[in-house]
């Protein structure tokens, strides 16, 4: 084989014409260069965060399309798509490097195998296409809102693809070709036009060749200015996102003299990296599919409220950028300063005209929005900055909430028991307290209680059978008594970043002068908080979640169970042991040892259903749509359960008032798994 043949779908047109693509090209690049700087001018009136780019996790989602394939027809849709258009887009480049520079990228069977790629791809990615359109236009999921936008990129791009395919097949058609078995569908097409006459199809030719460019032109053009902006932003998106995302948030300096105001009113008040996630968005649905609070009727969808901050940010961006050009202008640095519309434009408030307070407040934090996000993009900080500007700056928020900043306030914990009884639960257990210890650094574990634990008359029965199992294992603990206060969680996720820091660095300054090094906890909440939240403040600890603790206690014949219980049970996981913290077998580990009979719900795992009391909605009242703990009981229900485990207080609580609802308290228990174990020793 002596060198490449010339033909490529291009390279058959004459070669005056075809100068004529170059100044196109070059009109469509700069169109598509200045659409991409405004956007980029956009991110940047946003406020300067430090961000990691981790690129295995630009490979695995980008290229892998990892979490895009966790939903089987979309996830093929868009992967039949996005590899097939690369594939030919590469192949395209280098034949066109070759063809008109003369540069050797080619040779011998590296081409056939470009060509076969990229046939082959071209065909994966018309089939995702038309997937796309039969799921938006006729199977029409609810999900899916659509655009005019949407329909012009997808006909765009099938448009594109099949003209390629035309062209390659007139040419085939007209001269032949040595290789067609590498173009298999290029050659199918060929088939149709044998025998028609040749100075017609040389005509089509040229005619479909051009329209085939100027299309392909204009889909670089329309890039920004569309959702196809998202090939470069999700990719960019995906690899700029934090990991600590929802499991902590930036540390407010709340004596900063130089500080306004704090959280979110205003768009620009946003990070950038917050900002590109509203063009990374592509409204899939995904994130409101999975949304506890979208799904009992709330007023909040999460891809709803990307989409209204992304409005925002296109009221508000031209108007910040043109001011600070109007100042660079009054400097001299500048153009000349526009007219009076610059001080005179007004974009609409951002808390009660763009985003609903009910909407701000009926988020549960579960993360399951941002678990199922293909290019992860993260709702719930940019829901806690709204909440803190609510709270600290409009003292704004539930009325029922103030009675549980005063008992924070007050007594130190959210129900207003006197802070002197915090240890009453255990009276009589013998449970030892640091305060009262002589050498408490030979304690190996503080058992932090909580607040649940420790007022909570059901979840103190938890807070027994933890020390029952502790003890039966011979574990050196000892809890804070009377010093432990609130861990702060629901205080900061409601927005009340004062009273979270407060609380706080009381519970951190007793436990460094302790010297605590490990902390047990029962509630996810404290574990979470412990864990994430307290290194910013200088809290540093290895925190373990009860149901890890047992699970290994059982695993390392520790501790024994004389029984097995062989009753019917389903698992619900909390989200902020699940989710937020990957807790996902040793829960069922230690189910599995006491026997039971378990039968997973629909929504298990990282899919799981939140409870309804997280983010500090345990203490509001649920009055707008159907309640969440309602909706999670009766996904426990339909799998016939005796028993319902869980490894959170909050969740025992939501759970049993949930069969409540359903007038199943003689029919199905709630059970925390450390009960079950304590009553197996």
């Amino acid at each position: 084989m002596n060198g490449i043949p010339q033909r490529e779908l291009y390279w058959n047109i004459n070669h005056t014409a075809k100068f004529l693509m170059y100044p196109l090209f070059l009109i469509a690049l700069a169109i598509f260069v200045y659409g991409m700087y405004r956007r980029y001018q956009y991110w940047k009136i946003g406020q300067k965060t430090d961000v990691k780019w981790d690129f295995g996790r630009f490979l695995k989602e980008t290229f892998l399309q990892k979490r895009i394939l966790n939903e089987l027809y979309p996830g093929l849709m868009h992967f039949g798509i996005f590899w097939g258009f690369t594939v030919l887009f590469l192949t395209t480049l280098l034949v066109a490097i070759q063809a008109d520079f003369g540069i050797k990228v080619f040779t011998g069977n590296v081409y056939l195998l470009f060509s076969f790629l990229a046939d082959v791809g071209g065909v994966a990615a018309i089939i995702g296409v038309l997937m796309a359109i039969i799921r938006r236009y006729l199977l029409k999921p609810d999900r899916l809102d659509n655009k005019p936008d949407d329909l012009i990129s997808l006909l765009l791009i099938l448009i594109i693809l099949v003209t390629g395919y035309i062209v390659e097949g007139i040419r085939m058609a007209v001269a032949g070709d040595n290789w067609a078995a590498y173009s298999p569908f290029g050659n199918l097409v060929a088939q149709l036009f044998a025998g028609a006459n040749e100075g017609t199809l040389r005509l089509w030719h040229v005619i479909l060749w051009w329209g085939h460019m100027l299309l392909a032109f204009g889909f670089i053009a329309y890039i920004p200015y569309s959702k196809l902006i998202h090939i470069f932003t999700a990719p960019i998106n995906q690899a700029l996102a934090d990991p600590q995302s929802a499991k902590t948030f930036p540390l407010i300096d709340l004596e900063a003299e130089d500080v306004e105001s704090f959280g979110v009113s205003t768009v620009e008040e946003f990070t950038q990296k917050q900002l590109l996630d509203l063009d990374s968005c592509t409204r899939c649905g995904r994130c409101q599919d999975n949304c506890p609070a979208y799904l009992t009727k709330k007023p909040l969808s999460p891809k709803k409220m990307t989409q209204d901050l992304k409005e925002a940010l296109n009221e508000r961006a031209p108007v910040i950028i043109a001011r600070a050009k109007a100042e660079l202008a009054k400097k001299g640095l500048g153009e000349e300063a526009t007219t009076n519309e610059v001080e005179e434009a007004v974009t609409r408030a951002l808390i009660g005209e763009v985003i609903e307070e009910d909407t701000i407040w009926a988020c549960t934090t579960c993360r399951a929005c941002q678990e199922v996000c293909p290019v992860y993009v993260e709702h719930i900080p940019k829901t806690i900055e709204l909440r803190r500007n609510l709270v600290l700056m409009e003292s704004s928020f539930p009325q029922e909430v103030q009675l549980t900043f005063r008992n924070m306030e007050n007594n130190g914990n959210p129900w207003g028991v006197g802070w002197a009884n915090r240890a009453d639960w255990a009276e009589g257990l013998e449970v030892p307290i640091l305060g009262e210890i002589e050498n408490p650094e030979e304690i190996e574990y503080l058992y932090w209680v909580g607040c649940a634990g420790s007022f909570d008359e059901r979840n103190k029965k938890v807070s027994r059978a933890l020390v029952k199992i502790l003890k039966t294992a011979g574990i050196k603990f000892a809890i804070l008594g009377t010093e432990e206060k609130c861990c702060g969680d629901s205080a900061r996720r409601i927005g009340n970043e004062y009273l979270y820091q407060m609380l706080a660095q009381e519970n951190i300054e007793t436990m460094n002068n302790y010297q605590v090094k490990k902390i047990i906890t029962a509630c996810p909440h404290c574990y979470n908080t412990l864990k994430n939240d307290y290194p910013q403040l200088g809290g540093n600890y290895e925190v373990i979640h009860h149901s890890e603790l047992i699970a290994r206690l059982l695993a390392e014949n520790k501790i024994k169970l004389n029984s097995t219980d062989n009753r019917r049970f389903t698992y619900h996981d909390s989200c902020y042991l699940g989710r937020y913290n990957r807790v996902f077998n040793e829960p069922r580990e230690v189910l599995k040892n006491v026997g039971v009979k378990l039968t997973e719900m629909s929504r298990n795992r990282e899919t799981s259903f939140c409870c309804g009391a997280g983010g500090g909605r345990m203490w509001m009242e649920e009055t707008l749509g159907e309640r969440i703990n309602v909706e999670r009981t009766r996904q426990a229900l339909d799998t016939s359960p005796e028993g319902i485990a869980v490894n959170c207080p909050y969740c025992l609580t939501m759970l049993e008032d949930g069969i409540k609802a359903f007038d199943k308290t003689e029919e199905v228990k709630v059970y925390d798994i450390a009960e079950l174990v304590a009553e197996k020793l």
